[in-house]
């Protein structure tokens, strides 16, 4: 059997595009602790941004891994 690009439940972790966002995440997050005033809109934009971008990958791949009978009832 091969392995499929996608994993039908999760295994989210292991794509590559999650882990490089999640270093995109990291080194915002220090980038903004060194560089920029915590209370500056700056600083939440670029957190968030980062963040989203992690998140995005995570949402993507959950919906394969629901029952079908809940997969028909996702928008298309």
């Amino acid at each position: 059997m091969t392995e499929r690009f996608i994993p039908r439940h999760g295994g989210y972790e292991n794509l590559l595009s999650f882990q490089k966002a999640r270093i995109v995440y990291d080194g915002t997050v220090w980038f903004c602790k060194h560089y920029l005033n915590k209370r500056d809109r700056t600083y939440d934009q670029m957190v968030q941004a980062a963040r989203s971008g992690k998140q995005n990958i995570l949402e993507g791949v959950r919906p394969r891994g629901l029952p079908k009978k809940r997969k028909s009832n996702l928008p298309t």
